[in-house]
């Protein structure tokens, strides 16, 4: 029985690692400018992340101190925080597939669509209702304005290709507008305002730039995706590994019943 405890103890210790890569991620996506802007996606990994490392840490003690109660609870808990994290994987590559992008000739950037996004991100991220509020937590941010720091001449601004999508949607006008570069959130003269709706909504008053333009709101949400997919491929390591830690750990909890009640038949108690 010894054994099979040491072995749940050191699984357990394991998981509890297995919790630091998951609320680091958490946190990484609620650090990121975008993401500070939407109460919506912010802490639920973070949330997961600590209740792992609490579960885990009960189920450390209980291994160590021969606790079958605390073991038990650990199981069956660790079974539930399993499946939401699961939940929540496959939730994000759901909701995160579609992408709104496409490429425009002559520059090193993507441009967004809205329409290309999934509709529950649209309905429950840049709706009307919530859309205010982001605008102007996307206004306080230094998104737009370290552009002018970043690039001087035209060329230089269209052959990037680290433009973030929500620097592409917001800080400047749709390319198809045919504004005139003069800083990347300076353009002037359009040719073809009816390109696009967004183009009679771009304002050259940097409080304003293109803040209520629908390519912000895409721009947003490919941001988002972004950010997402790349926490995915960290999140879905993790719980690989602590699927793995909690079958073997069902196991050698198993055998450590199995173990006792021998010993205790031995003994004559049964």
């Amino acid at each position: 029985m010894a054994l099979a405890n040491n072995l749940t103890a050191i699984l357990n210790l394991l998981a509890l690692l297995c919790s630091i890569p998951i609320t680091a991620s958490g946190i990484w996506l609620a650090s990121k400018p975008d993401n500070e802007c939407v109460n919506l996606l912010r802490w639920p990994v973070v949330v997961l992340g600590i209740l792992i490392l609490v579960v885990s840490a009960t189920g450390f003690i209980g291994a160590y101190q021969y606790k079958e109660t605390l073991l038990a609870v650990y199981l069956c808990c660790m079974a539930i925080l399993i499946g939401l994290l699961l939940v929540v994987l496959i939730f994000a590559f759901v909701v995160t597939r579609p992408d709104g992008s496409y490429s425009v000739p002559g520059r090193g950037y993507k441009e967004y669509k809205l329409e290309g996004f999934s509709n529950w991100l649209r309905e429950n991220v840049v709706d009307s209702k919530n859309w205010g509020k982001i605008r102007a937590c996307l206004g306080d941010t230094n998104v737009c304005p370290k552009l002018t720091q970043q690039f001087i001449t035209a060329d230089q601004f269209f052959s990037s290709s680290g433009i973030t999508p929500l620097q592409s949607g917001c800080c400047k006008p749709p390319t198809a507008c045919g504004y005139n570069f003069v800083n990347p959130t300076l353009w002037l003269n359009p040719t073809n305002m009816a390109a696009d709706a967004d183009c009679y909504l771009w304002s050259n008053d940097q409080s304003q730039l293109c803040y209520n333009c629908n390519s912000c709101k895409a721009g947003l949400l490919g941001n988002l995706r972004k950010d997402w997919r790349k926490a995915n491929l960290i999140l879905i390591i993790t719980v690989v590994v602590l699927i793995w830690v909690y079958v073997i750990a069902c196991s050698a909890f198993r055998n450590a019943q199995t173990e006792d009640l021998f010993r205790k038949y031995k003994q004559g108690w049964v």
